[in-house]
């Protein structure tokens, strides 16, 4: 081993900790790993930004875009709205949600399609009275398995696509990973349908506000007497004392026969009021004695004063491409920026109890808000939150749904039959989205998994360092040694199931641009077609089932579904083995060696 391969296989390492470990976010990591790389003279000035400018990168960000051009049009929603309607046995149902998101995210963002058809599920459950945790964990693998079936399905496939044309031939086409894709989706289909719900924990708490937060824990009454400080002063200005003092928010006022829910913050206190707040015991303690105020002796729980007609308490799952990870309920200022009070955070099944308002959120975490019911909707849209209730009445348009999948065909036929380069056809579908009004030009950036664009970027030159410095051809020689004992065919299911590995502790982006090169070294070596090992790496580098952290997805339903670290192996593996053992003959059948 040369010292420039030390060097980087110590930098790849280090950031594969630093992406196990969660401490920052991935594209933070790949940032600093790529300026590590440049420090140590492994990538030149001029090409330390290339990978902002590559295909993969584009296609990816267009992809997005014109994900969302057909979430706003209805397309998924047209599907959904009769799901309502369907055969109550779960058998029947995990088979029909599945296979709707399956199909969807063959063609849209796998997080995009969960995320429509998550509320559904959840209602079905809530209906039948079973554990939505029974049908959330199918939806999400059904959402990975699905992404295989075209090039635009997942990252994983964009990015081997433009591997194999650094080999000298043409990239992988809108089609090629189809016989592949959709023999593994069915098989994963139909074992997820029969068997793999049956392995899911039937684990009824952490997924409604009436189980899992129980309100009345958590909210107090406090009386304002008649010698308070704060008489005569505006709910304003105690909240903004309040923020800088404590984690305490009030959601409710009673005065006299009157309930306020969410009470106005130009109210101006009175001798006497109740309020209701909603705080942890340092914090009501700290209330109390800072603002002359009292506990009420007798705790009533004036619950009606938290909803109204006009007031409601919903929750929400706060998704990947949400503003709120990272951030504070009290750094964004709910309230004023959005018209919403934070009641409460369940993270992984369990409700925080301290601190709520100076947690940063977290994808995947569960909110229990109240607001007015009128700007719910635009508040939790500029959130990036998806409200877990049943979805209302679905305006379908017929000529807008109409016109996006037309839009949507002809950018996937200009790249099928090779009239454009991808990248080039799902950006002029996208700009044309935009043009005729289905995506506003405020959509645009929201709708763009920017940590993702970044880690690409960021990812490329990695990946490029590896091959340079001969790393990528030293892993191959360790791999081609080893193949010398089997058939190529054993070391085909090895690299796949290295990559699945992974691809489970890392971004599937980033383990399809680190495992790319090595195929690529390891086919020449071995003197067969990259072809094979190529798909090979785009399947395991797609099947993260193993754990939460391995894929968006995953995260997305831990919360709603009540799920804990350890659950997901429970159906993953099994599923992760049975995708081995199919894709493994196919990718020799349709791709031989």
């Amino acid at each position: 081993m040369t010292a420039d391969q030390g060097i980087v296989f110590g930098i790849l390492l280090g950031a594969l900790v630093l992406f196990v470990w969660g401490r920052w976010r991935y594209d933070i990591v790949a940032l600093a790993a790529l300026v590590l790389v440049f420090m140590a003279g492994l990538v030149p000035a001029e090409e330390v930004f290339l990978g902002f400018g590559h295909p993969a990168v584009i296609t990816v960000a267009a992809v997005l875009v014109i994900s969302r051009g057909l979430l706003n049009a209805g397309v998924v929603d047209a599907i959904s709205r009769y799901l309502a309607k369907m055969d109550s046995r779960l058998t029947v149902q995990v088979a029909v949600l599945t296979g709707i998101v399956v199909l969807c995210s063959g063609f849209m963002n796998n997080v995009g399609a969960l995320a429509l058809l998550m509320p559904v599920a959840i209602w079905m459950s809530r209906q039948s009275g079973r554990s939505p945790s029974l049908l959330l964990m199918p939806l999400a693998f059904g959402s990975l398995i699905g992404g295989l079936t075209t090039l635009i399905g997942t990252p994983p496939n964009i990015i081997i696509a433009t591997y194999r044309a650094q080999t000298g031939a043409a990239p992988f086409g809108m089609f090629d990973f189809t016989p592949v894709g959709i023999g593994v989706a069915l098989a994963g289909l139909i074992f997820i349908a029969l068997v793999g719900w049956r392995l899911t924990p039937r684990r009824e708490g952490g997924t409604t506000s009436e189980e899992l937060f129980q309100i009345e824990e958590y909210i107090t009454e406090v009386v304002v007497p008649a010698g308070a400080a704060i008489v005569g002063h505006t709910l304003y200005q105690l909240t903004s004392a309040m923020e800088k003092e404590m984690d305490a928010v009030v959601v409710g006022l009673v005065r006299g026969d009157r309930h306020t829910p969410a009470p106005g913050w130009y109210d101006i206190l009175e001798a006497g009021d109740i309020l209701l707040v909603q705080a942890d015991s340092e914090s009501l303690n700290a209330l109390v004695e800072n603002h002359g105020l009292e506990l009420a002796a007798d705790q009533q729980k004036h619950m009606d004063a938290l909803e109204s007609e006009d007031i409601r308490i919903i929750e929400a799952v706060v998704t990947p491409h949400s503003r709120l990870p990272g951030n504070t309920a009290i750094g964004m200022k709910l309230h004023n920026n959005f018209g919403v009070n934070l009641l409460a955070v369940a993270r992984r099944g369990q409700r925080l109890k301290s601190r709520v308002a100076r947690t940063p959120f977290a994808v995947g975490d569960i909110l229990l808000l109240q607001g007015k019911m009128e700007g719910f909707k635009e508040a939790l849209e500029n959130l990036g939150c998806l409200p877990l209730a049943e979805r209302g009445v679905l305006k379908i348009k017929p000529r807008k749904i109409l016109l996006a999948l037309s839009i949507f065909g002809a950018a996937m036929a200009a790249a099928a039959f090779n009239i454009l380069p991808v990248q080039i056809a799902f950006l002029i579908a996208a700009m044309v989205m935009i043009l005729i009004g289905l995506i506003s030009v405020k959509e645009i950036y929201e709708s763009i998994d920017w940590p993702i664009i970044v880690l690409l970027g960021a990812m490329f030159p990695l990946g490029n360092a590896l091959e340079t410095t001969g790393g990528a051809q030293l892993v191959a020689v360790k791999m081609i040694l080893f193949s010398d004992h089997f058939h190529p065919v054993a070391t085909l299911a090895v690299l796949m199931t290295g990559t699945m590995l992974l691809s489970n502790v890392v971004n599937n982006a980033a383990a399809a641009v680190l495992m790319a090169p090595i195929a690529i070294h390891l086919a020449k070596g071995m003197n067969v077609s990259v072809d094979p090992l190529l798909m090979a790496v785009a399947i395991g580098a797609s099947c993260a089932f193993l754990t939460p952290v391995g894929h968006q997805s995953n995260a997305l339903v831990m919360a709603p579904g009540g799920y804990r670290f350890g659950d997901y192996w429970l159906l993953g593996l099994p599923l992760s083995i049975l995708v081995v053992a199919v894709a493994v003959p196919m990718i020799v059948f349709f791709w031989p060696f």
